[in-house]
């Protein structure tokens, strides 16, 4: 389903090229959240279940050693409610448990992956996102945000991205005679002849038709490749992406 300009994150390359990220709505969002609510409660319970258990030898350990284990459950419950998400986004690219069974991702607005300094600083301002409750704050920001930000994205200049899955072709070789001279082009450029080539299946038919034509377009400039009618866009960038590769 085409997804309109104001659902959309779109990022100028360097190249010129415009790549498109789907925004996650405040529904598939709160799904996500649900889903680690879940998690986090089930992780509270294990914590209750040790408490319980401290709470009953109480009277036969020292003191010390209760205040100790009480102590370590406090902080254990604080990092459980305040960390989850800053962890797991940090060690998962963006994800947790609850983004990653939506398929929904927490990148740059520069599209880059998030650093750990922007997954610790987005979740900071979670607090006062959940202020007064359920997330209310949070979620009047995500609707009256352009890139459907709350107060934690916007501080971090993070967004939320639908993951949609992406089918990786693989190129084993370049027909013989046919060199384009890729070893000419910078990392940079094959980056985005890649990023094209594994996003393609995502795209609508017009935005993968022009986009592709646009590059393979540039690359024809680049490399001085005559034109041939019995070889398409996507053929030309495969073949270049794969000579490049196996240098």
């Amino acid at each position: 389903m085409p997804v309109s300009a104001s659902e959309k994150l779109t990022i100028e390359t360097p190249e010129q090229i415009a790549l498109e990220f789907p925004l996650a709505s405040a529904g598939s969002r709160f799904l996500a959240l649900a889903i680690d609510t879940l998690l986090q409660i089930a992780g509270f319970l294990v914590l209750g279940m040790f408490g319980f258990g401290v709470s009953g030898i109480r009277n036969t350990v020292e003191s010390g050693a209760f205040t100790w284990a009480l102590a370590v459950l406090i902080i254990l419950a604080f990092l459980l409610y305040y960390g989850y998400y800053a962890a797991f986004e940090a060690l998962w690219s963006g994800q947790t448990p609850g983004k990653r069974a939506i398929r929904l991702r927490v990148i740059t607005t520069s599209g880059r992956p998030i650093t750990p300094y922007d997954s610790i600083l987005r979740n900071l301002l979670r607090i006062v996102d959940q202020l007064p409750g359920i997330y209310t704050v949070g979620l009047m920001s995500v609707f009256f945000t352009e890139r459907n930000q709350r107060l934690g994205d916007l501080a971090a200049d993070t967004v939320v991205v639908h993951e949609q899955p992406i089918e990786r072709h693989r190129v084993d070789t370049v027909p013989t005679g046919r060199r384009r001279g890729a070893a000419r082009l910078s990392p940079q450029e094959i980056a985005v002849i890649e990023t094209y080539l594994m996003r393609r299946l995502t795209l609508t038919d017009d935005l993968r038709y022009s986009t592709g034509r646009t590059i393979a377009d540039r690359m024809r400039t680049r490399l001085a490749i005559p034109a041939e009618p019995h070889v398409n866009d996507e053929q030309l960038l495969e073949e270049i992406v794969a000579e490049f590769r196996g240098r």
